[in-house]
């Protein structure tokens, strides 16, 4: 059994996770702070991967970073970089679909904040910079670490814009749902249930790593 496709969609996931943490943070922290009419606008500008399919949002992207479309024929005549048909290529579209859940998540995490505590940080001389990361983030962490977690999640299962984006090549661009698919047209039912058993496998521990950290928010108080 060859494991790249498990390898591949970690590090895809891996590293647009990152990726999405720290951007979904930042415009969620001003997005948080701003006007009820600018935030709706917002959204709606920076969501609609959360509801469009996602063969529409790799479209979209193939129409952006593709090698005769203006950004990908930029990168290709300038650099010799193609931006798409790669196993990075699926950055691009677990970044752009998983965006808005980290996004809305941390949000809600900063609009529950507590302001009062960053004012009283202010009246002590503390700097926006201390108040952020030692104050707002240890309160608003564990919101976070949700939208975090099913960030990964989401990318580790995307298949649709994935696909359109970096195709299916075994041992360059293959991920577990692209191999999945393929298995299946060929009829190798064993070892796309295999496939399957390992993808169940880690949503079994994602949704756990989930229901542990609403646990630990609640502080283990069941809900009525």
């Amino acid at each position: 059994m060859d494991w790249f496709p498990l390898y591949n969609s970690l590090r895809i996931a891996g590293i647009s996770t990152v990726i999405t943490f720290f951007f979904g943070i930042f415009a969620a922290y001003y997005i948080a702070k701003a006007p009820r009419i600018l935030k709706g606008f917002l959204d709606v500008v920076l969501t609609p991967p959360l509801v469009l399919p996602p063969t529409v949002v790799g479209y979209l992207l193939l129409r952006i970073l593709g090698p005769k479309r203006i950004v990908g024929a930029w990168f290709l005549s300038t650099f010799g970089l193609k931006l798409t048909m790669t196993w990075w290529s699926a950055i691009f579209a677990t970044t752009v679909v998983t965006f808005p859940l980290m996004y809305r998540t941390a949000r809600g995490a900063f609009e529950a904040f507590d302001e009062t505590l960053a004012y009283a940080g202010q009246t002590l001389g503390l700097s926006n910079s201390y108040i952020f990361w030692r104050i707002r983030m240890p309160f608003c962490k564990q919101g976070i670490l949700a939208g975090t977690v099913l960030a990964f999640a989401r990318a580790l299962g995307e298949y649709g814009a994935t696909s359109m984006i970096a195709g299916y090549t075994p041992g360059r661009t293959a991920t577990i749902s692209t191999t999945v698919y393929q298995l299946w047209r060929t009829n190798n039912d064993t070892l796309a249930f295999r496939w399957v058993m390992v993808n169940l496998a880690i949503s079994a521990v994602v949704l756990l790593a989930v229901n542990l950290l609403e646990k630990k928010k609640t502080g283990g108080r069941s809900v009525a």
